[in-house]
């Protein structure tokens, strides 16, 4: 299982804020079919929302560890009945940062004028 540290945790966490959930488990628990569709979505995205039904909160942080064990992830959030999961991807480049120098920013010191 992945350590993160609370700073990679939290940023994590705010990207995760707008994801909707990749897959669901059902009352009758964590399934090899569930687990490949965990494994497909931490592979094409990283970061992954798992929504779980019916069950109590102590066996959702049981679901949580027991994925994060089976697939090498680790634990982001659980909150509610959303588990949040993140596993890096090594095939996965980092994008550069866009450059500035091609924007239609205005320059640091422009303002606009006032109107009489």
């Amino acid at each position: 299982m992945l350590e993160l540290t609370s700073s990679q945790r939290r940023a994590l966490r705010a990207r995760a804020h707008s994801l909707r959930p990749v897959a669901s488990i059902s009352q009758k628990g964590l399934s090899e079919a569930v687990l490949a569709e965990i494994e497909r979505g931490l592979k094409a995205h990283e970061l992954i929302k798992v929504r779980v039904y019916g069950v109590e909160r102590g066996d959702r942080e049981i679901l949580l560890g027991e994925i994060c064990a089976h697939l090498g992830a680790a634990p982001v959030q659980h909150i509610g009945n959303v588990l949040v999961v993140f596993r890096k991807n090594p095939e996965t480049v980092n994008p550069a940062p866009p450059s500035r120098s091609g924007s239609t920013a205005k320059p640091a010191g422009a303002r606009r004028r006032l109107l009489k």
